[in-house]
Parts: C-alpha cells; sequence; structure tokens
C-alpha cells in the first residue's frame, strides 16, 4: 500500500508537468509567431504583447528576450530594451545578436564604453558580423566626441561642444546626457529658445532631471528673469541637493537680483556714487549673464551721464550694445551722451539705429534733431568765433564783436610775418561774418535754426570785413592803429 501510494504521488507530479512542458513550448512559439508576424508589419505594441506571451511561457528562451529587445527598441524604450537584451546573454552567451542589441541600447543610451564590450563580444563570436564591425566603429566615434566635447567645453567652445553632440546624439538619440549638454552650450550660447526645448522635451519624459531643471533655469536667468530662474535651481536642488552648478546658478541669481535692486534704488533716492559702486559690484557678480549685465552697463552709463562723466557714460552704453545688439535703451542712452559732447555724427548713427528698429514719432523726432545738430555742426560756429555763449545778449554779442575785432585787426599785425598776417586777416573776416549774422535778428534766427543763410541771399562771401568793422567803429577816423614801439600798438580815437 505504501509502495502503492508512493508511485501514485509520483506519476501525480511528473508525468503532467512533462506534458504541460511540452504544450507550454508549442503555445511559446505559437506566440512568437505571432510576435513576428506583427513585427514584421511594425506593429510594435502587438509585436511586444505576444514576445511577452512567449516569455510567460518560457522564461528560459533566449531568442524570446531579444526579439521583445528588438521591439522595444523599435518603439524607442532603449532602457527597457537594454534589460531584456542583457537577460537573453544571461541565458544564452553565444546569443550574437543579443550582444548587438545589448550594445545598440548602450549606444542609444550615450553609454558607449559598454557599448564597445558587447560590440566586441559579438565580434569575439562573429567575426565577420559586417554589423557587430560597424557599431563597434560607432562606439568609438562617440568615444571620441565626447573626448573633444569636454575639452572644448573647458575651452568655453560651446558652439563646438554643440557639434560634438550632435554628432553623437546621431549614434545615442536616447542619450539624455548628450542633449543635457548641448542644452547648456546652448544657452551659454545665447540660444535660449533650443535650449529650453531640450530641456523641455526631458522633463516631458523625467520631472524630476535636475539637470533638465537646471537648464530651464538657466536660460530664464540668461534672459534676465532672475526670480523665476531661482524657482528652477531651487527645484533642481531638492531633487539632486549636490548638484553643483545649480547651487552656483542659484546663488549668483540671488546676489545678482539683490545688488541690482540695491543700485536700482540709490539711483532713485539721487545717491548716484553709491548707486555706481553698486552697478559696477554686480557686473562682477557673473560675467556669462551678457542681458542682465548689459542692463547693469546701461544703467551704471545712466549714473555717469547723471554725474557728468559724459566719456564714462558713453563707455559703458558701448560695453551694453557690445553685449546685447538690439538694447534700444542703451543707443538712447549713449545717443544723447553723444548730443551733449557734441559728437553729432556718432549721434546720428545710434538714433537711426534705434529708428530702424521701432519707427516711432518720438524716435523720428530724436533723429531728426540729431541730423540738424550735424548740420548745423558743419558750418562755421559764429558764437565760437566771438567767444560767446549760444544764450548771449544784443549787447554781449557787441562787446564781443569790439573785442575780437581790435584783436585780429590787420593793421595790428601789419609787422608781422605773411603768414601770420594771412591768418589773423582770415580771422578778422570770420569775426566779421560772425557778428554781421547775430547781430541781425533775422539771420540770426535762421542761423539757430539750421536754416541757410544763402537761401535769402546772404552770400557771407560778398561782404566786407572793413566795412563792418568801421561801421561799428563810427566810420572813417573814428580811431586808427599807431606804433609806440617796435610790435607795440594803441587805439587812437577821433
Amino acid at each position: 500500500m505504501a509502495a502503492a501510494a508512493e508511485c501514485d504521488v509520483v506519476m501525480a507530479e511528473t508525468e503532467p508537468e512533462l506534458l504541460d512542458d511540452e504544450e507550454a513550448k508549442r503555445e511559446a512559439e505559437s506566440f512568437k509567431e505571432q510576435g513576428n508576424a506583427y513585427y514584421a508589419k511594425k506593429d510594435y505594441n502587438e509585436a511586444y504583447n505576444y514576445y511577452t506571451k512567449a516569455i510567460d511561457m518560457c522564461p528560459k528562451n533566449a531568442s524570446y528576450y531579444g526579439n521583445r529587445a528588438a521591439t522595444l527598441m523599435m518603439l524607442g524604450k532603449f532602457r527597457e530594451a537594454l534589460g531584456d537584451a542583457q537577460q537573453s546573454v544571461r541565458l544564452d552567451d553565444s546569443f550574437v545578436r543579443g550582444h548587438l542589441r545589448e550594445g545598440k541600447c548602450h549606444l542609444s543610451l550615450g553609454n558607449a564604453m559598454a557599448a564597445r564590450r558587447s560590440f566586441q563580444r559579438a565580434l569575439e563570436l562573429d567575426h565577420k558580423n559586417a554589423q557587430a564591425q560597424q557599431e563597434f566603429k560607432n562606439a568609438n566615434a562617440v568615444i571620441e566626441y565626447e573626448k573633444i566635447a569636454e575639452t572644448d567645453f573647458e575651452k568655453r567652445d560651446f558652439r563646438k561642444v554643440v557639434f560634438c553632440m550632435d554628432r553623437a546624439l546621431e549614434y545615442a538619440p536616447a542619450c539624455h546626457r548628450f542633449k543635457i549638454i548641448k542644452a547648456e552650450c546652448l544657452a551659454m550660447l545665447g540660444r535660449h529658445p533650443e535650449a529650453q526645448s531640450v530641456a523641455s522635451d526631458i522633463l516631458r519624459m523625467d520631472s524630476t532631471n535636475a539637470d533638465a531643471l537646471y537648464v530651464r533655469g538657466l536660460c530664464l536667468y540668461y534672459e534676465d528673469c532672475i526670480e523665476k530662474a531661482v524657482q528652477f535651481f531651487v527645484q533642481a536642488l531638492r531633487m539632486a541637493p549636490d548638484h553643483e552648478k545649480a547651487c552656483v546658478a542659484c546663488r549668483n541669481a540671488k546676489a545678482l537680483k539683490a545688488k541690482k535692486e540695491d543700485g536700482n534704488k540709490a539711483f532713485k533716492e539721487g545717491n548716484y556714487k553709491l548707486a555706481y559702486e553698486l552697478y559696477t559690484e554686480a557686473l562682477g557678480i557673473d560675467p556669462n549673464n551678457i542681458k542682465t549685465n548689459a542692463k547693469l552697463y546701461c544703467n551704471r552709463g545712466t549714473v555717469n551721464s547723471k554725474l557728468r562723466k559724459l566719456d564714462d557714460a558713453i563707455e559703458d552704453c558701448t560695453n551694453a550694445v557690445k553685449l546685447d545688439d538690439t538694447y534700444i535703451k542703451a543707443y538712447l542712452r549713449r545717443a544723447q551722451c553723444y548730443m551733449d559732447t557734441e559728437q553729432y555724427e556718432e549721434a546720428v548713427r545710434d538714433y537711426e539705429k534705434v529708428y530702424q528698429t521701432e519707427k516711432t514719432k518720438e524716435h523720428k523726432q530724436l533723429l531728426k534733431n540729431a541730423q540738424l545738430e550735424l548740420k548745423k555742426s558743419k558750418r562755421k560756429d559764429y558764437y565760437k568765433i566771438l567767444g560767446v555763449d549760444k544764450n548771449a545778449s544784443e549787447d554781449e554779442i557787441k562787446k564781443a564783436y569790439r573785442k575780437r575785432a581790435l584783436m585780429h585787426h590787420p593793421d595790428r599785425h601789419s609787422g608781422a610775418s605773411a603768414e601770420v598776417q594771412k591768418e589773423e586777416e582770415k580771422k578778422f573776416k570770420e569775426v566779421g561774418e560772425a557778428f554781421t549774422i547775430l547781430s541781425d535778428p533775422k539771420k540770426k534766427t535762421r542761423y539757430d535754426s539750421g536754416q541757410d543763410l544763402d537761401e535769402e541771399g546772404m552770400n557771407m562771401g560778398d561782404f566786407d570785413a572793413n566795412n563792418i568793422f568801421k561801421a561799428f567803429f563810427g566810420g572813417p577816423g573814428g580811431f586808427s592803429f599807431e606804433a609806440s614801439g617796435p610790435g607795440n600798438f594803441f587805439f587812437q580815437f577821433g
């Protein structure tokens, strides 16, 4: 009885198991074939389902894992595919396709060294395998691009880093690390929309990616949206407390914001010296923040203009537009400083730039004013010739003429060299011109408004400076120059 019972037990446990195993293999093969059919039709989701059923029936079949890995790769799920490919070669180390798929997953995810080892193993098993040979070269190419990019990043040659990462991503399309490096360099190059797009794509797949959060913050920071940038840096540090770049950027952003606001406050309070110092300190915080620094230079330029340090103001505004050549406010500030220092050609150039960018009535008028002053500056400056201010009274103009006319009268220099006599005669004539215009209200008005004096028949080459002199001093006999010794003269009035 005991023996019979033991036999029954053995029969009950063994025979059905053998039948189930064979049946499971047949069913697994059927699932695999169906999976292959869907794979051929590019219906990868259904193919995945049937390969999964095959694996469930026979979990120790390497090819099933290999097929499912291939399907996941077609779906762009390289990390999940890597797990299946690795399982396939664990089950069968001679499975060449498994090694190829493992290598391809490693490469797509950016782990070129691991990929190269997988392709090397595939070549050991089949040294003539063309795919393994090519993929091995691809892995080496990615390793080389990484090395070049690392060197160029240290040199701050961000354009070259972007180029290297683009080439590497052709082989490693699922590598977040390469994408982050590219995005960071795009941000450093001022190509913020592109950098934002790359970082956002990563965050859609992984909302906790600290590197992507850092890049999003970096773009906002470089666009002078400092408050929003800090929020992203803080979020990145929550995800990765030891994220060094996010930590530095967050610290710089907070310091820059505080220093700039303090400078603005000092300026509004009229404390221009303190404002200058604060803006200068802010400029030293982060030389990479081009947009914010452009504003700081312009702000400091405004301070310098208030302090009447116009050359320094011009230099600050020039630095601002070097950093941001679209910064209208800096062009306007510099143009005004050029006007104040009578550098009218430069002022016209800046106002033209502004008006081309923003065609407003205000900008048009500023340009016209600068053009008028430029036109006026190219004429003789009769005020300078007489040595009077533009607001000089009639009496001041007469006194100035009297002084200058007597100073440059040819008779006073009759004993000088021919060269000196010629120069003094020229100055005497100019003094007469100046007095003719500025002593006549109508002519003076036309001159001050920049109108051409010749339009009313006032040809300044036709008048006689001596006649003006005689008329002013009362005609012939009114006075004369007489020598009192070599080179000395005195006036004798009649």
